[in-house]
């Protein structure tokens, strides 16, 4: 990783925060919000998808690891309303479940 690379990682990783399911939905009505599976890097894929790693966004999303999020997410979300990650990668609010450890 490049000194560049390096930097995008460590400004996403400052930029990451918690927000909750009802700070979320205005941005999930505007189609921004991108779910990722809790087993990937969140900072990681907001990396690749500023630097539009085609591949690995490609590779992540045919795993089923990554992708916009669903009418039935939200549904899900209304009724748990669950914490987040979040951390924009403009124009996305790329989101990743809080563990519930």
């Amino acid at each position: 990783m490049n000194d560049t690379a390096a930097e995008l990682r460590a400004r996403l990783n400052a930029e990451t925060g918690p927000i909750s399911w009802p700070e979320l939905e205005r941005h999930f009505a505007r189609g921004v919000v991108v779910h990722v599976a809790p087993e990937l890097d969140l900072v990681e894929v907001a990396a690749r998808m500023v630097e539009d790693d085609r591949d690995s966004i490609s590779a992540w999303m045919d795993a089923g690891q990554l992708g916009p999020a669903t009418d039935a997410q939200a549904r899900d979300w209304q009724t748990r309303r669950p914490d987040f990650w979040a951390v924009v990668a403009a124009p996305w609010v790329v989101i990743q479940e809080k563990s519930a450890g």
